[in-house]
Order: structure tokens, then sequence, then C-alpha cells
């Protein structure tokens, strides 16, 4: 019988000293809370992952940042703005996450931006594209890591006014990104454009466009060229009937994202041609930086980045830099940290504005085309965000002081 005691007591005793280890490591963990849209947007949000993965295995094999491992805690917001805040809680308060990242649609961006005010946490808000999240809702928790709309249709907009077309078809998903890309773009071209231009809008709900009746009414309307916003499979759809239907013919089409391989790829050999688009020729970077992040990136996985890659990437990069920087996981800390942060990224150089907290992550800019049958991107060049910001002036007439 005192063996048996005996040899409960030592159980017991292991079992909790096991306990107080794990607790302990668990305390020694920076925990960084992410939410975003993995079963809504899979194409993007997939190689998001990984290069977050493959950024927290650098920073973790070097070190951690302030002598502690970095660890992600991530959730699924369903691409819902009232899902997002409650993951978004969960995070802050269960998971005990010393700041949030992430969201790829932008009004559930703009829905964890304000919860963020509220709660007085950190949010690095990683894909999301609407100006709003820096400018009209921007505060003082809120710093976006990607070019923005206005900023990628600024890369745009010169090669719109070298066509000299004057009747525009626009074509996007009627939401907070499309509706945003559609008055950016017609305000920056009327402006860098002598008058006489006339628009013709076909909005359509994201992710589920009826491809025919829209090409059929932009070919009823014979326009000169044609700007559009849309991506994934809408985008997918709205080529394949387009090419049916002759709409691109002798027609310039500009589109922003066209070029990510994330919606360029499963198009292979049926990819417009001759488009302008903002993307990522990943195949064709050859910069230090960017072939260091390719070539570690394809070691891992056995398969090549996508622009998602880079986001996510960069994302956990930007936060270890806050971090670092900061010398503490303290909130107020942190976001006096990220104001005119700079880091390194694939992408090369890049800093957090104060006056707005945009970063300034530049775009890729060139033509689409097909080659080996797939689409690419030709004639690309790389553009520095920080060459496509508004001016200090217009951010402190559009930002409110918060």
């Amino acid at each position: 019988m005192k063996s048996l005691v005996t040899q409960s007591v030592v159980a017991g005793c292991a079992l909790l000293l096991g306990l107080l280890v794990a607790q302990g490591s668990d305390a020694q963990t920076i925990k960084l809370g992410e939410l975003n849209s993995y079963k809504q947007f899979p194409a993007f949000l997939e190689p998001y992952r990984k290069g977050m993965d493959l950024a927290i295995d650098e920073i973790n094999a070097a070190g951690g940042v302030l002598g502690r491992p970095l660890e992600i805690v991530s959730r699924d917001d369903n691409g819902n703005a009232g899902d997002a805040v409650r993951v978004a809680e969960e995070l802050i308060t269960r998971e005990k996450s010393v700041l949030l990242m992430g969201t790829f649609a932008s009004n559930v961006g703009l829905a964890v931006a304000d919860l963020a005010k509220q709660r007085k946490v950190l949010f690095l808000a990683a894909e999301p594209l609407t100006d709003k999240i820096v400018w009209e809702n921007g505060n003082r928790y809120t710093f976006r890591l990607r070019a923005s709309t206005y900023m990628q249709t600024a890369m745009l907009v010169p090669e719109a006014v070298r066509l000299k077309k004057k009747r525009w078809a626009i074509v996007y998903p009627n939401y907070e990104y499309g509706q945003a890309a559609t008055a950016t773009f017609k305000q920056q071209l009327s402006a860098s454009q002598s008058g006489g231009i006339e628009f013709i809008e076909q909005a359509v709900t994201l992710g589920k466009i009826e491809a025919g009746p829209v090409v059929q009414a932009l070919v009823d309307a014979k326009p000169d060229a044609i700007f559009s916003s849309l991506f994934g499979p809408d985008l997918a759809r709205f080529v394949r009937e387009g090419q049916l239907r002759g709409l691109f013919k002798d027609r310039p089409v500009l589109n922003l994202l066209g070029g990510e391989p994330e919606y360029l790829d499963p198009l292979k050999d049926e990819a417009p041609e001759g488009w302008y688009v903002t993307g990522y020729p990943w195949y064709a970077i050859d910069t230090p930086a960017h072939k260091r992040f390719r070539d570690a990136y394809q070691a891992k996985y056995k398969d090549y980045p996508r622009l998602g890659s880079v986001v996510g990437y960069s994302t956990v990069r930007a936060a270890a830099a806050a971090l670092q920087k900061a010398g503490s996981t303290d909130t107020e800390r942190l976001v006096g940290a990220m104001s005119g942060l700079t880091f390194e990224s694939p992408f090369g150089r890049i800093m957090f504005r104060a006056i707005d907290h945009q970063s300034t992550m530049g775009a890729y800019v060139g033509r689409t085309a097909v080659r080996d049958g797939k689409g690419v991107m030709v004639d690309w060049h790389y553009n520095d965000g920080k060459d496509f910001l508004p001016t200090d002036d217009l951010v402190r007439r559009l930002r409110p002081m918060r």
C-alpha cells in the first residue's frame, strides 16, 4: 500500500511539474492574434498563411524577439464583420494576444479597426485595401501594410492617360473595395486628362457575377476602354465570357490585382493578353531581398510564392520589428513604435507613415501575356508606394484627428 501511495504522489508531482513547465513556457511566448477569411478566399490566404509561418520559423530560429519566441494564434472570421469582431475579442481576452493582425475583405478590416480603437489594441491590417482604414475611419491603433486602393489605382492611371480614351466602361465588385477603386479611378483620370470623359458603370455582387449579362451590356455600350477591379472567380468568369463575346478585341483593359498569380494562374492559357495590371511576377524579380525570400519559400514548401505569401511574411516581419523597436509588448509603446517604423521585406525597405499609418509597400505594374500555356506579367516595373501616396495636406483633410 505504501508503494502505491508513493507512486501516486510521484506521479502527481510529475504531472504538476509538467503543467507548471507548460504554463511557464506558454507565458514566455509572445502571441500574435491573427484573423482572416480562410474559407472565403483560399487562393490568396493559404499562401498568406505559409508566408506567415516562414517568417515565424526564421525569427524564432534566430532567437525570437525580446528573447522570447513568437506564436501566431489564428482564427477564421468567415468573411463576416460580426464574426471578425467576435473572434478578435477572443484573441484579445482569452488568448492574451499582444496585438491583432490580418483580415482580407475591406468591410471586415474596417470592423476590426473600429474594435481596435475601442479596445485600445494595436491592429496591423495586412490585406484590406480600403482607403477608409487609414483616412476617414483611421485611428491611433490601426496601421495598414498593403498598397491601398488609391495607391494601386494611381499606378495604373498614367497608363490610362497615355491611351487617350474618352468612353470608359468600369466593372467592379459592389462593396467597399470596388466602390473605392471606381471612385478613385474616375477622380484621378478626370484630374489627369482633359474633359469629355464618359464613364459607364457595371457593379456586380462579390463572388456572384453573372458574367454573360454583364459582358453583353458592356459590348452593347461600345466603350473605348475598360477599367476593372474584379478579382478571384469573378475575374475568371469575366475574362472567359469577355473573350467568348469579343469584348476585349481591340479594346484596352486595365485591371487592379489582375497580375497576381492567385488570380492569373487559374486561367492558364485562357489568361488575357495585353491587359494593364498590378500584380506579382515572382519568377522574374531578382533583387537580393526577393531572391532570399523566394529561395527560402521554395525550399520550405516545394512551391512558388504568391502575392499572399509576401503579404503574410511581411506582416509578421512588421510585427516583429515593432516589438523589437518598442522593447516591450505594451500597446502604447507598440503604437509609438509603429509610427515611422521601417523594416525589410521581400520588396525592399518599407516604412509606416506617421501621418496616416499607411505603409510605403509598393506594387508591380505591367501587362499580361501567355507564355508556355500560362498567364504571366511582362514589361513590368516596381512602383515604390511612397511615390503614389497623397500629400500630407490631402491626408489632413481626409483623416480626422483621433
